[in-house]
């Protein structure tokens, strides 16, 4: 879904005076948080939930939406602290743009009736998603002919050739040959990782490692162990399937609970999204903004560790105050 959105809010940016960094930040960084502190995801919450035993799915609710709030907060105040900086001085962004540019996109970008209501039918086309997903169990084919019906009535609705039509739809199908490479060659590292057995000696020596440590230490140690596996397989469900049958009954023996092992897990699956260079979305997205990943690093680190210091904090203090059973 972020890879769609991207392609609307990167043109949008622009045209609001902003960069491509901007542009990437309000689906992904968005998605990515709330990701991480999602309080009904049944991909990482309900699965991770499931396996662990807990009953009945998705309690602990006001924790996580707790969590989801402060998240979402620092998140705001980290983009938005940017997006002002690059509005009111183009050149000082990460990936700075003239003052001329801003005014020549802005002037390209004039909302006319015809963009109204394209932008009515991809109102329309989100509803129809939600729908789709959630009622009549759309997936990947589903979604897909979705969006072809959505570009093709807004290719009536600028009264596109068919000529016009195919080569607009050839021109945003190039774009995406890279990112599909690069999805791809991800996926790679993935079957390497997993049939070389490399993931199921990490979770060994976890296992032994830690036997006789506090639990606080403990949980700070589940969520970076996470946040490594999360490298080799970055898929919530996927790492919830294959760490909870172990970490659910060794965070029992340590005395730490079940809730907060698996907000342990979604952090370390949901914040290392932003940095590994396996998350097939996250390096889809760059190559379609067209910005380097070292200068993605250079702007998402600071986040990410002030939101790696939250989740630490948060873990701590759940560690040794119960606030799961109130």
């Amino acid at each position: 879904e972020v890879l769609v959105f991207i392609m609307i809010t990167i043109p949008l940016s622009y045209a609001l005076g902003y960069d491509s960094l901007v542009g990437i930040a309000i689906p992904f960084v968005g998605a990515g948080v709330g990701f991480a502190s999602a309080f009904l995801n049944p991909f990482t919450v309900g699965i991770a939930q499931g396996i662990a035993g807990i009953s009945p799915l998705f309690s602990g609710l006001e924790v996580r939406l707790a969590v989801w709030i402060v998240f979402t907060i620092i998140s705001i105040f980290y983009v938005s602290k940017y997006a002002k900086k690059v509005y009111n001085n183009p050149e000082k962004g990460l990936f700075s743009i003239s003052k001329d540019e801003v005014e020549s996109n802005v002037k390209e970008n004039i909302f006319k009736s015809k963009h109204k209501f394209v932008l009515f039918l991809l109102f329309v086309s989100m509803i129809a998603l939600i729908v789709g997903v959630n009622v009549f169990g759309w997936y990947i084919n589903e979604i897909s002919a979705l969006f072809v019906l959505l570009g093709i009535l807004s290719a009536f609705t600028f009264k596109f050739s068919s000529n016009q039509t195919i080569t607009s739809f050839l021109e945003g199908a190039k774009d995406m040959i890279t990112p599909v490479i690069i999805i791809a060659l991800a996926k790679g590292v993935l079957i390497i990782a997993e049939d070389g057995k490399i993931i199921d000696t990490i979770l060994y020596y976890f296992a032994n490692m830690s036997e006789g440590l506090p639990k606080l230490i403990t949980v700070e140690i589940i969520f970076f162990l996470q946040s490594i596996l999360n490298f080799f397989v970055p898929s919530g469900s996927g790492q919830a399937a294959l760490t909870m049958p172990i970490l659910s009954p060794l965070s029992e023996v340590l005395g730490v609970h079940k809730q907060t092992t698996v907000l342990a897990y979604q952090f370390g699956d949901g914040l290392s999204n932003f940095i590994i260079p396996t998350s097939g979305v996250t390096m889809g997205i760059l190559e379609i903004a067209k910005v380097p990943y070292n200068k993605w690093l250079k702007w998402i680190l600071p986040l990410f560790f002030i939101l790696v210091f939250t989740a630490m904090t948060i873990l701590a203090v759940l560690s040794y105050i119960n606030l799961w059973d109130f």
